[in-house]
């Protein structure tokens, strides 16, 4: 498949399933993670390979998360964040590593970080493989952060969940491009 196949037919699969992708495949997507924009080359951020067990330890993590903001949470809401991690055989932890910089901002940092996502999700779907960014809650949370070690000025881009699809995809209506991109100023 060739980049603008990828670019135009891409999509979410929520459904993903085992084997985790082989090495060859992994390699691909990570390195595709790495040809992001980066303004300066700062390179900023860094990723967490979670599989196997670890996924069990990171719905463990998602459980105390969603019991420190609520004393109170069931049993079964508890059990539902402990699966999260198990709907696809790997999960890449997108991580922006924020640098005080004078001439590149935060959200020039966290944009790059999402585009290693981006990019990692076109190469996915280039060699067959489903992909899934996921965020949510538990991106944000501070139990979440302090169980996956990371540092105060790293923030959670996303969750990549990553696997062979399971199922049909959702087919996505294609999108008229001029609804979308106009010339500026107008011409009269």
């Amino acid at each position: 498949m060739d980049a603008l196949e990828a670019m135009h037919t891409r999509v979410s699969a929520p459904r993903l399933m085992d084997p985790v992708p082989t090495p060859d495949v992994l390699k691909n997507i990570f390195k595709a993670a790495l040809r992001a924009p980066d303004h300066l080359v700062l390179r900023p951020w860094r990723f967490l390979l979670v599989s196997g067990v670890g996924r069990e330890r990171l719905g463990e993590i998602f459980a105390a998360a969603a019991q420190s903001d609520d004393t109170d949470i069931t049993a079964g809401q508890l059990q539902r964040e402990r699966i999260k991690p198990l709907r696809a055989p790997l999960i890449v932890i997108a991580v922006a590593v924020i640098r005080a910089h004078s001439e590149v901002p935060e959200i020039e940092q966290l944009i790059s970080t999402g585009a290693t996502v981006n990019n990692m999700m076109l190469s996915a779907h280039s060699q067959g493989i489903g992909a899934m960014w996921r965020t949510g809650v538990m991106a944000y949370h501070p139990v979440v952060k302090a169980g996956l070690g990371l540092a105060g000025h790293e923030k959670i881009v996303g969750f990549l969940y990553l696997g062979h699809i399971q199922g049909r995809v959702k087919e996505v209506p294609e999108l008229i491009v001029s609804e979308f991109f106009k010339e500026w100023p107008q011409k009269s």
